[in-house]
């Protein structure tokens, strides 16, 4: 009998023309910046060491639920807290020789354990469209080698922990506000008009979160004070400024500083000040000033915050 044998045809690689082509996608980079400023490219090709495809702990932030026994059953939530991650970065590092791996292990190490002594570094990821975002962070874990490995290439397994779970922006948004004097439309403001004056105004926070600005004022000027419309809070600075001298304060943490430096926090109206935090979104905000003259100036500077890489 006899045998009917197929014709075996093998898969085309190549897709019929006119079929269109997927776009490159792109791919993240990271780059470590150790507290000392040196920076080390986590995902280049051209470096003996290279991110692995397992990175975890860089998506939203974790959070701790407090809830109480309800009398109908369940619980009720009374507080969520944000808590601080741990992100994990594995690295594989390989070399041609034991003591080229050994160099570049020792090196590699000593720009991550030196927050034990000089505080976070910067772990940043930028995108193909050319953004990026960044958080601080401290070396916990991972330089520790793996069995079998340690020749000529070895695996590090990174435990990065960050204080403030929330990624941020690379730079500050700064807008400044002017009692009719003439200002520089130049970097760092975002929106600077010399026809604007001091009063009822808009602020937008671009993050995800809360983002918790500083301002810096500038005299003449005897009172301040600040209203976050759109949360209800407020607070107000009695100080003298003369012409050209400048306070700052931040929320973040909470403090007021005078011109030579010295300690102005017992200036706000204390118990009801609240520095307050800048909402998502567009915030209605009022700068009420008290001895303002030409030249007075309120300078409103923040950092995007968000919730992922």
């Amino acid at each position: 009998m006899p045998i009917l044998v197929g014709t075996l045809t093998e898969p085309n690689p190549t897709p019929p023309s006119g079929i269109p082509q997927p776009a490159d996608p792109g791919r993240p980079e990271a780059v470590w910046i150790a507290p000392d400023g040196t920076e080390s490219q986590l995902t280049s090709d051209r470096e003996l060491h290279f991110t692995l495809d397992s990175v975890t702990g860089w998506g939203a932030a974790p959070i701790s639920l407090v809830a109480d026994p309800h009398p109908r059953g369940g619980t009720r939530v009374r507080h969520i807290q944000p808590q601080p991650r741990t992100i994990t970065w594995p690295l594989r590092i390989r070399a041609t020789t034991h003591m080229e791996l050994v160099a570049g292990w020792r090196d590699l190490a000593t720009r991550f354990t030196q927050t034990r002594r000089l505080g976070p570094g910067l772990l940043r990821i930028m995108r193909p469209d050319g953004t990026a975002r960044e958080i601080l962070a401290y070396y916990q874990a991972g330089f520790a080698g793996e069995p079998g490995q340690g020749h000529t290439w070895d695996t590090a397994v990174l435990s990065l922990y960050c204080e403030d779970p929330y990624w941020r922006a690379v730079a500050p948004v700064s807008t400044l506000y002017s009692n009719g004097a003439t200002v520089s439309y130049l970097d760092p403001y975002l929106t600077v008009s010399p026809s604007s004056v001091l009063g009822a105004t808009t602020a937008v926070n671009a993050g995800d979160v809360e983002a918790w600005p500083a301002w810096t004022i500038v005299g003449p000027a005897s009172q301040v004070q600040a209203t976050n419309s759109t949360t209800g809070e407020a607070f107000t600075l009695s100080a003298t400024l003369l012409a050209g001298e400048t306070a700052t304060i931040s929320t973040d943490p909470p403090t007021v500083r005078g011109p030579a430096g010295q300690n102005w926090t017992g200036n706000l109206d204390w118990p009801s000040a609240v520095l307050w935090a800048l909402q998502p979104g567009l915030n209605d905000v009022d700068f009420a000033v008290s001895g303002a003259a030409a030249g007075t100036q309120i300078t409103l500077s923040y950092t995007p915050r968000y919730e992922t890489a």
